[in-house]
């Protein structure tokens, strides 16, 4: 079985809301963790974890970050990580993968899917296996406890509840322990 851990400084973990219905506000996570387990080259057996810090959350918006991180939304005292362990992966081609697995989230666990596009893996410069991925997904974050809104005085919402998730993520490949002779 191989180990596979995220590439941080190649990796982004992003998100993206409707705000007063007619336009879109991105944001991301800046600290987050993730590894795979997989014995097949096509991942196709893998066992993902992930994790992220809710108090690195940015949206490039100082108020609106500390909005997100209050009570109101992601409550990052009280639940400071959010995170994902996959549970099945189904191969749908050559290079798409559906994983799917419980998200928790502000204390709430439910399973969701995940769309992957597997981008192939190469020999980085130091001769180590880099895996190229991107995921996506949609979910409602009212299932998962964040359910702050505002209602304009035209009656429209202030943050819609679908979540657009993608995440583009590099992993390299660990190497195996050297055993003493």
């Amino acid at each position: 079985m191989a180990l596979w851990n995220i590439d941080q400084a190649h990796s982004e973990v992003n998100f993206k809301v409707k705000h007063l219905v007619i336009s879109t506000v991105t944001g991301g996570f800046e600290r987050f963790d993730a590894s795979i387990e997989a014995e097949n080259g096509d991942f196709s057996d893998a066992k993902i974890s992930f994790e992220a810090e809710v108090a690195s959350i940015s949206t490039k918006n100082d108020q609106r970050d500390a909005h997100l991180k209050s009570s109101d939304f992601f409550d990052a005292e009280r639940h400071p990580k959010l995170s994902f362990t996959s549970t099945s992966v189904k191969n749908i081609s050559d290079h798409e993968l559906q994983i799917s697995g419980n998200l928790t989230m502000r204390g709430v666990t439910k399973e969701i899917s995940l769309d992957v596009v597997y981008n192939g893996t190469v020999s980085s410069f130091d001769g180590i296996q880099v895996a190229g991925f991107e995921i996506r997904t949609k979910l409602n974050r009212f299932d998962f406890g964040l359910q702050w809104n505002g209602v304009t005085e035209a009656g429209g919402v202030v943050v819609s509840n679908e979540v657009k998730i993608e995440i583009l993520a590099e992993f390299t490949k660990a190497l195996a322990a050297s055993k003493a002779a």
